[in-house]
């Protein structure tokens, strides 16, 4: 009965963090609106999101400080570089070249991947419920996006490289997290692989920008708060928080629900399109979320 009160408390950690992370997606087409550039818009999400981390790391501490070693902060350095930097990187550089359909529908083969990492790394068994699910999860993303599957030759492979790798990264960030929270505990993982991230952006825009990041409308600057507060910060900790509990590797198929989530967001808050295509597809893959919820509540 315990486990299964924990499960079903990860599950809905792990929902809510997915629909506020879905958000993003909405508060950036607001802020494009602004004529903001995709670094510094970037750089505006973690420069916000910061102080609080940093405020964080100073008043907690490692869960199991014990049991931590140095090659355990280095591993929290590579996995903060991979997880919320290079794998936001690559999906930007990617967009530029490939529809965005095609990204969502590339990107989304990151379940697979965690599974496959765990397995390979961490020996973990892959179950047919887990199998079941992603199959039935990719099949909704299909059938939700094959409308906005255009492919255009002209840099098509780049784009789906780089997206390729911005899913992979993101899966190893994933898999990393499941092994180093026990370790560090929620908070204190992610306030460190966040700041890591964060470092990384200020770092990429001091040698290679520098424009002006002052002259914009205060209303982007606001836009870029809320994203730094729903999109960033609690969502960061929700999502970890859902690893420890559920595992990498069923975290990833309920993340599925991601894409959804943001067609109903940007359905009330954009104004965006809403087929009967998409409801299917939507409803497909919370099928699959069910089929590894059942799984994992057992």
């Amino acid at each position: 009965m315990q486990n299964t009160k924990v499960s079903s408390y990860g599950i809905i950690l792990a929902i809510v963090g997915i629909v506020l992370f879905s958000a993003k997606a909405v508060l950036v087409k607001l802020a494009y609106r602004y004529e903001i550039s995709s670094e510094h818009l970037l750089l505006f999400r973690m420069l916000f999101s910061l102080p609080f981390y940093v405020t964080v790391v100073l008043f907690s501490k490692p869960a199991a400080k014990e049991n931590i070693k140095t090659k355990d902060y280095v591993w929290i350095l590579f996995f903060g570089f991979v997880g919320y930097y290079l794998a936001s990187y690559f999906d930007f550089l990617g967009l530029q070249y490939i529809k965005a359909g095609l990204e969502r529908i590339i990107l989304f083969l990151y379940p697979t991947l965690v599974i496959i990492i765990s397995r390979i790394f961490l020996k973990n068994i892959i179950t047919r419920q887990q199998i079941f699910a992603i199959i039935l999860t990719y099949l909704g993303v299909l059938i939700t996006f094959w409308g906005e599957f255009q492919l255009d030759t002209t840099h098509l492979f780049l784009g789906v490289f780089l997206i390729f790798l911005s899913a992979l990264t993101y899966a190893t960030y994933l898999v990393g997290s499941g092994w180093l929270i026990p370790k560090f505990g929620v908070i204190t993982f992610t306030s460190y692989a966040m700041i890591v991230s964060s470092l990384c952006i200020i770092i990429q825009y001091l040698i290679f920008d520098r424009g002006d990041i002052m002259g914009y409308p205060i209303e982007l600057y606001l836009i870029c708060i809320a994203m730094a507060t729903f999109s960033t910060i609690i969502p960061s900790y929700l999502v970890s928080a859902a690893i420890a509990r559920l595992g990498a590797s069923n975290f990833s198929i309920i993340a599925s629900l991601g894409p959804f989530s943001t067609i109903i967001l940007a359905f009330f808050f954009l104004g965006e399109s809403l087929s009967w295509i998409q409801f299917i597809g939507s409803g497909i893959v919370i099928f699959g979320i069910y089929v590894v919820s059942r799984k994992i509540g057992t």
